[in-house]
């Protein structure tokens, strides 16, 4: 999947050839560029980084100084990339596109899963991620020390409120989603949105999900909902969970905490690809 989006990248950002170094840099020019960090955060990304150079000029030699997860500052130097001065000039951006992004992500991960540190609570991305480079922001997302929920449609039941409301209620969307892992021989975890106690009280009369997801309620509503919630029952809470009240929805002992702005509302953290001699 890496490979492919590589390349497909390289294309994009590339077209019939990068005229600019073609026209200002000879051929045969070597020369050397310092991945540059300008601001404090979580690196990701230097595998990523590695790949592009690669299927690029196999001949670039990457000296890597920081890996992913590292704790750098400003000053910090991640890699240092050797080799055709074109090379390099023609993947500057993709890598820093890249590397920016899943650093921003990592950060704001790490942030919040430190906030909450203390609790047992498991801080979890969603499928809010920009399309095509899902794999890379949920990748980043781990680097940063939280958890991937799926990573898309078809490796788990996910019953939202559209599902429910389409399929007739809490027990018919449960009853016909059993119906439909039974015929297709498929064994998927199955979660369910609920949006008040109403629903939840429907959802536990009904049984047989595994986690059951507490959908825009408050810290005290979710400590509420968790008393009426047998053991045998994972929990998640999802909906307008930001830095200001992620601790206070942690330690109300829900398992999970899912957060999309982990990945479509971060701020790249601040990297620069620069030439040394």
């Amino acid at each position: 999947m890496l490979d492919e989006f590589v390349r497909r990248a390289l294309s994009e950002d590339l077209g019939d050839g990068d005229h600019t170094s073609l026209a200002c840099i000879n051929e045969d020019e070597k020369s050397a560029a310092r991945l540059e960090v300008r601001e404090r955060g979580i690196l990701a990304g230097i595998g990523v980084a590695k790949r592009v150079f690669e299927l690029y000029d196999s001949s670039l030699e990457i000296e890597i100084l920081k890996n992913d997860g590292d704790s750098v500052i400003e000053g910090d130097i991640a890699f240092i990339v050797k080799g055709s001065a074109r090379s390099i000039l023609s993947t500057e951006r993709l890598v820093l596109n890249l590397m920016q992004r899943m650093s921003g992500i990592a950060t704001k991960t790490h942030q919040m899963v430190e906030m909450i540190s203390h609790t047992d609570a498991i801080l979890l991305d969603t499928r809010k991620t920009t399309p095509g480079i899902r794999f890379i922001e949920k990748e980043a997302v781990a680097i940063g020390g939280g958890g991937n929920h799926r990573f898309g449609l078809y490796d788990m039941i996910m019953i939202k409120d559209n599902h429910i409301d389409y399929a007739g209620g809490i027990s018919r969307a449960i009853q016909k989603t059993h119906s439909y892992l039974d015929a297709n021989n498929k064994k998927l975890k199955i979660e369910i949105e609920v949006r008040s106690l109403n629903e939840l009280d429907e959802v536990l009369t009904e049984g047989k999900v595994h986690r059951i997801m507490l959908d825009n309620f408050s810290p005290k509503e979710i400590e509420n909902a968790l008393k009426l919630i047998p053991q045998e029952y994972e929990t998640e809470a999802s909906g307008g969970i930001t830095e200001e009240n992620i601790v206070a929805y942690a330690e109300t002992g829900v398992d999970f905490i899912s957060v999309g702005a982990l990945t479509h509302s971060v701020k790249s953290l601040d990297l620069g690809l620069k030439a040394y001699t």
